[in-house]
């Protein structure tokens, strides 16, 4: 493993026990009901709007499909 490598897995590992240990702390303090509501909120809201997103994107890949023509039935001289 060269340097680099080594380094990212060191960052990445120091990330996550930043977050585990903020998780730690809220889940102990007096707001824990508070922080699980905010964050269950957040998380249907979010797959809300992925959901929608998705639903454009697929829109547009139709739309784009239906206006494009297909490569294999143009004449090729």
């Amino acid at each position: 493993m060269n340097e680099n490598n080594g380094t990212k897995i060191l960052l990445a590992f120091i990330a996550g026990a930043a977050v585990g240990a903020a998780i730690g702390y809220f889940l102990n303090s007096d707001k824990k009901e508070e922080v699980l509501t905010d964050l269950k909120e957040n998380g249907s809201k979010l797959i809300q709007d992925i959901e929608e997103n998705l639903g454009k994107v697929k829109e547009m890949v139709e739309t784009f499909r239906k206006n494009t023509p297909d490569p294999s039935t143009e004449n090729h001289e």
